[in-house]
């Protein structure tokens, strides 16, 4: 894993608190398991039907049989439960589910999501995500802050068809962190090293910068 992915999917393992059930959605939030505190009893829900999602098994012990809602191997802890897809979808869509952490391929300042589809590529569908922005207490974005090319993700109107309208509560990226408010995105965190300068210039949607931002942990 890079510095910079550590560097989101520690901090977003740090929004959980003591009770929480959270789903990870494919991608990197799936690394989020790997950096839960101690101190934090989470249960996590992968949505292919089972709570109690671990960190990543040691090289060679791997068991075909348990896997993330991504195919990649991981762990049940004790007290984990397995269960079908209708109960898996029951927890999402019954309002069950504290928090989840999803990728995106853009996000405005609406809070509206799109991480779907790029027009024109193959992709085998829209899978959980519609489900869980609108199911979930909390919807956590964790991505890289700009394209591979460098083109701004956080937007002032997205781009790319939605997966979900007005709906994301926290952007996290290795630059900041962001909460969507009525007011707009606000910069709540700095990355070491990062100035507010910096991560304007990287957002096409204006932020609201308060005079004191904290240091991203």
């Amino acid at each position: 894993m890079s510095d910079m992915r550590e560097r989101i999917v520690k901090r977003v393992a740090r929004f959980f608190k003591d009770g929480d059930l959270v789903n990870l959605g494919i991608g990197m939030p799936t690394m989020v398991a790997n950096f839960i505190p101690s101190d934090i009893n989470v249960m996590l829900q992968s949505e292919n039907g089972f709570i109690g999602l671990g960190p990543s098994p040691e090289a060679g012990k791997e068991d075909k049989d348990t896997v993330n809602a991504g195919g990649i191997p991981v762990t049940i802890v004790p007290g984990g439960a397995c269960f079908d897809s209708s109960m898996s979808f029951a927890l999402i869509r019954g309002g069950h589910v504290d928090a989840t952490v999803l990728g995106a391929l853009e996000v405005d300042e609406k809070g509206n999501l799109a991480n779907w589809i790029v027009p024109g590529k193959l992709v085998p569908g829209m899978g959980g995500a519609m489900d869980l922005v609108v199911g979930a207490k909390k919807v956590i974005i964790a991505m890289e802050h700009t394209t591979k090319e460098g083109a701004p993700k956080i937007l002032k109107n997205c781009t790319l068809p939605l997966t979900a309208v007005n709906v994301v509560d926290y952007i996290v990226t290795e630059l900041g962190v962001m909460e969507v408010t009525e007011e707009g995105i606000v910069l709540r965190e700095l990355a070491p090293g990062v100035t507010a300068e910096e991560i304007q210039s990287k957002t096409e949607a204006r932020l609201v910068i308060p005079a004191h931002v904290e240091i991203m942990q």
